[in-house]
């Protein structure tokens, strides 16, 4: 039951590549990987060294992992407290906008999760009349992309009738259930209990699915306690990206307001998975959703959720330097082009410009429809961060800002991967989500 030789080497590859762009000095390992036997004792061996690879002396950046270390280095004027206090039926109404936003956003996107440019959207579309995006896309729009997602014949205009089965949603669902159980202070070993019991494995991607494939084997040996803080250090490529981002919803719903908790209970989940930018994404995320209710500036949540990150990381550099563009854009337009100009090699998963988009989003967005619409036509990740726009644009204006019509067509079925969840009416947990919002209180 071991990887074979061939799938650690590609490992092995991936992860040197991350520890390269993360500033850890990695001089020697290619040669080493590649003249190194074909044994797995030699490849344990470099795995483990380069686990351990210290950070290059010059590397201007201060990047570290656990949370005390992480709100040591993140902006000491930072709110500690709540911002705003939201009445009770406030904040319900906002976790149940956020909510159903983030459906209709994932479901928005997940036709176009191809990875493709803006101008590549609008080049399939627009001959078609369907740019800008007004609503689901259609059949005849689709056959225009240069390939079909996996699951468009659910998704198509034609033929939308539930909510398709889609990762975003499955962890926003299983963040709602340890909240349920546990309530703010469910544990690690708790949510990997949630995902052994829920995730089939070809559910998962990246690190999740590297944390799936470790907590399998180490249930052959149930005297052994799982270990998710190991697992994440070594053989783990991908550490960085975007999973654990889409991961935050539900504690940031719980915490409508108070972004401290919401970014500190996002580190509890995202630490299991990822390091460095995917952690910070990840609570940066969750601290703009609870922030959303409470500013003024539709930017505003951004600021305070860059406070809750290492300011003198890469995630802390580049967020502000969207944050700047995207402030002085002259519309929707020209806000895609400067944040694209800047970050357009960090395609689908990678983070840095889909926060920018995300910015981008919100500053031009008329109402939460119309919004979900101009962040997946930004592209690269597209029902990610379609899902993940709807939830601060349902927190930032509230349930009558989406039009029925962008959930009429589910017909109130929510479909899941999840295997023992088995409630099938979406109206039914979007109340549960909005349950939540009495947690954080």
């Amino acid at each position: 039951m071991l990887p074979t030789i061939a799938s650690l080497r590609a490992r092995l590859t991936a992860v040197l590549a991350d520890k390269d762009e993360q500033g850890h000095n990695v001089d020697g390992f290619a040669d080493e990987l590649a003249t190194a036997p074909d044994s797995y004792d030699a490849l344990a061996a470099i795995a483990g060294r380069l686990a351990n690879a210290p950070v290059r002396i010059d590397w201007p950046y201060e990047e570290p992992d656990d949370l005390p270390a992480i709100l040591a280095a993140a902006d000491p004027d930072r709110p500690r407290e709540p911002l705003a206090p939201l009445s009770p039926e406030d904040a319900r109404a906002r976790a149940e906008a956020a909510f159903l936003a983030r459906v209709c956003g994932c479901m928005l996107g997940k036709l176009f999760e191809i990875d493709p440019t803006r101008d590549e959207l609008r080049d399939a579309l627009e001959p078609v009349g369907e740019w800008p995006l007004r609503d689901y896309p259609s059949e005849t729009a689709l056959a225009r992309l240069r390939e079909r997602q996996g699951q468009w014949p659910e998704l198509v205009r034609e033929r939308i009738d539930h909510v398709v089965p889609d990762d975003d949603l499955n962890y926003t669902i299983i963040g709602m259930l340890l909240l349920e159980a546990h309530g703010l202070d469910w544990t690690k070993e708790q949510m990997l209990e949630q995902w052994a019991l829920q995730l089939p494995l070809r559910a998962t991607f990246g690190p999740e699915r590297t944390l799936m494939a470790r907590a399998a084997l180490q249930a052959l040996h149930e005297t052994e306690q799982p270990d998710p803080d190991a697992w994440v250090a070594e053989l783990n490529p991908g550490d960085e990206l975007c999973g654990a981002l889409i991961r935050v919803d539900a504690y940031a719903y719980a915490c409508l307001g108070d972004p401290a908790r919401a970014a500190a209970l996002a580190w509890r989940d995202a630490s299991c998975t990822h390091r460095r930018t995917g952690v910070y994404a990840a609570m940066f995320v969750a601290a703009a959703i609870a922030a959303a209710p409470c500013g003024g500036d539709r930017l505003d949540a951004f600021r305070v959720a860059l406070g809750f990150v290492p300011q003198r990381s890469r995630f802390a550099e580049r967020a502000r330097q969207c944050l700047d563009e995207v402030s002085h854009a002259e519309g929707f337009e020209d806000g895609y082009r400067r944040v694209h100009d800047l970050f357009g090699s960090y395609t689908h998963c990678r983070v840095y410009q889909e926060i920018g988009t995300l910015m981008n989003t919100l500053r031009f967005a008329e109402d939460t429809g119309h919004g979900i619409c101009l962040q997946v036509m930004q592209g690269n990740d597209t029902d990610s961060f379609g899902a993940t726009a709807g939830s601060l644009l349902g927190a930032l204006l509230g349930p009558e800002a989406l039009e029925e019509r962008w959930r009429r067509p589910f017909r109130d079925d929510l479909r899941t991967a999840l295997a023992l969840f088995h409630e099938r009416s979406l109206a039914a947990v979007t109340a549960r989500m909005g349950g939540l919002a009495r947690r954080g209180s």
